[in-house]
């Protein structure tokens, strides 16, 4: 029970990564706040995962890419539940597109989810845990993919590369406070964002074939780390990215 007693809130909790991560962090006996956006049966799903573990949990609809979404997603989790001990900035999107051929509004409605969203979901949790006096943990799903680029993803890179830069400067900002901020870097991470590209056999073989552990990402591998961040395992842990790949980053060969 690693998260017990604490108040975990989530953005994109609806499926993958962000659900996984809201399960897991009620499994280690935390209660959530889920935020969500135009899927009312994935939440669902979610609440009742959570529900089956005893935990409490409330859920919220909201775009993170607008301001207000995040003062009123912060301030619904600490009226339901009585505080915010626990951040994770997950919603994210990645519609893939070659570069050359990318509208102008593809690409700023996906830096508008991915990086503008984090920023306004993670100062508003931040204001509050200020506020609270007793510190944090900021966490935010980056990517891989801040570290490498990608052909259909030019515009999705940049947005986890700034989500990444997000962390490392939020931690020197918020130390003071007790705030940790880390950032989580997933590899190929078998969800719906990627599942129409990986629906392709050779495809998907190419990809688990250079992974050293042999196999593509599930989302709870993803939450395991959330967990530990979150929890006061890292209690000296702020300003660092772990990569959760399967080993992916490092085989050159």
């Amino acid at each position: 029970m690693l998260l017990e007693g604490k108040n975990v809130l989530i953005t994109g909790a609806s499926r993958g990564i962000g659900r996984a991560t809201a399960i897991e962090c009620a499994r280690q006996g935390a209660d959530v706040a889920l935020n969500w956006f135009k899927d009312r049966e994935g939440i669902e799903e979610t609440l009742g995962e959570i529900q089956r573990l005893g935990r409490r949990a409330i859920e919220v609809e909201g775009d993170v890419a607008l301001p207000e979404s995040a003062g009123r997603f912060v301030s619904a989790a600490t009226q339901a539940l009585g505080g915010v001990d626990v951040f994770v900035s997950n919603a994210g999107i990645c519609p893939f597109h070659a570069f050359l051929d990318t509208p102008p509004e593809v690409f700023e409605r996906t830096m508008a989810v991915n990086l503008h969203g984090a920023w306004y979901m993670t100062q508003a949790a931040a204001r509050r845990m200020k506020e609270q006096g007793h510190g944090g943990a900021l966490i935010a799903i980056s990517s891989i993919s801040a570290l490498v680029g990608g052909g259909t993803q030019a515009h999705y890179t940049p947005t986890k590369a700034g989500v990444h830069s997000l962390m490392q400067s939020c931690a020197i900002a918020l130390g003071p406070y007790g705030i940790r901020c880390n950032s989580v870097m997933p590899g190929t991470i078998a969800t719906d964002i990627n599942k129409e590209d990986l629906a392709d056999p050779a495809k998907r073989r190419y990809m688990e074939k250079r992974i050293p552990l042999g196999r593509l990402g599930e989302p709870r591998d993803v939450a395991g780390c959330v967990v530990f961040l979150a929890s006061d395992l890292a209690r000296y842990v702020t300003g660092a990215s772990v990569l959760v790949d399967g080993g992916l980053f490092v085989n050159l060969q």
